[in-house]
């Protein structure tokens, strides 16, 4: 179809992943719901589009005139919740998210404007100071904060609940629904959960609700358009969990450019916003150890939402990635 012929299309390293970019009804249906929202603000495609296919989301970038680039975003009916939740998110902390230009929240589909330039490209520029992390750290932590009172109305729009005190139920059915863990391999999970429980009850007594977790916050995940502005984006990994297990995927991120001496600073400037309410910097500290191990939950979770595989369950799609992460969770925190 000449939708097809006309794009650059980017399948990276997942060359036969199954997406409804593939399907010639659903492109049709995608790319002229695209051009209706935009000509409802005004605006008119030109140019190429480029198309990137992952097997957890379709990316179309849509060049358009007089203005930057917007783009198309379509998730798996598992994270179909990111379009609404991104809507939400505009409106409860508008100043640290993009805004939408349309939602379909039903699709799971979402028009964004560009976010100008990523953080991770910022870095490889101008190979910024580890301080930088650490102030990204702190904003994001006072977006959780905020995000807290609006748990449940997240949980309604679809986020997955991993509340804290549930999490070892969330383990079961990881553990049970994973179609790549060997025996031996399920023994030493079994074996891990008392320990679990008790990681658990621990963190929850240390009285910080739950909020949103963003599960994937490395430096390809945000926009650093300006010193001193971040601009977080990509929900679809997302859960309504303890907040403190979003830290470890940003803390490893800022580990593989700086070396893992960058840790005890990082995770005191995140507990920063946290302090107070008669809580030590000792107690915090032991919570962002005991969420470091479970947030690896999260992370498992969140490669089970992708498009449906046309081979079968026994063939699940992030299934090894899940049972990779599953497994993390035996693995002692580096703090």
């Amino acid at each position: 179809m000449r939708e097809e012929a006309s794009a650059i299309v980017d399948r990276g390293q997942y060359q036969s992943a199954v997406t409804p970019w593939e399907q010639e009804v659903w492109r049709a249906e995608a790319l002229g719901w695209v051009e209706g929202e935009l000509a409802a603000h005004g605006l008119r495609a030109t140019g190429g589009r480029s198309v990137r296919l992952r097997p957890w989301s379709v990316l179309v970038r849509v060049p358009v005139e007089g203005r930057d680039a917007v783009w198309f975003k379509a998730n798996p009916p598992a994270s179909a919740f990111e379009a609404a939740l991104t809507e939400a998110l505009a409106r409860w902390v508008p100043e640290h998210v993009l805004e939408p230009l349309a939602v379909d929240t039903g699709r799971g589909w979402s028009l964004l404007p560009d976010g100008g330039e990523l953080f991770r490209d910022v870095l490889d520029r101008e190979a910024a100071d580890p301080r930088t992390w650490e102030e990204l750290l702190r904003r994001y932590a006072a977006i959780q904060q905020a995000l807290s009172p609006h748990a449940m109305e997240m949980e309604l729009l679809g986020v997955p609940g991993a509340r804290t005190t549930a999490l070892p139920e969330v383990f079961d059915e990881a553990v049970a629904q994973n179609s790549a863990l060997g025996p031996e391999e399920r023994r030493r999970l079994g074996e891990a959960r008392p320990f679990l429980v008790d990681w658990c009850a621990e963190l929850a007594d240390v009285g910080i609700a739950d909020s949103l977790d963003h599960s994937d916050l490395h430096d390809g995940q945000l926009f650093h358009p300006e010193p001193g502005r971040f601009t977080f984006f990509d929900w679809g990994d997302a859960a309504v969990s303890h907040p403190f297990c979003s830290l470890p995927v940003p803390a490893r991120s800022a580990c593989e450019r700086y070396g893992p001496g960058v840790l005890p600073r990082l995770r005191d400037a995140y507990l920063e916003p946290w302090t107070g309410s008669g809580r030590t910097m000792g107690e915090l500290r032991r919570a962002v150890s005991l969420a470091w191990r479970l947030g690896a939950l999260g992370r498992a979770c969140s490669w089970g939402r992708m498009f449906p595989s046309a081979s079968g369950a026994e063939d699940a799609p992030g299934a090894a990635e899940s049972a990779h992460w599953l497994l993390q969770l035996l693995s002692e925190p580096p703090l």
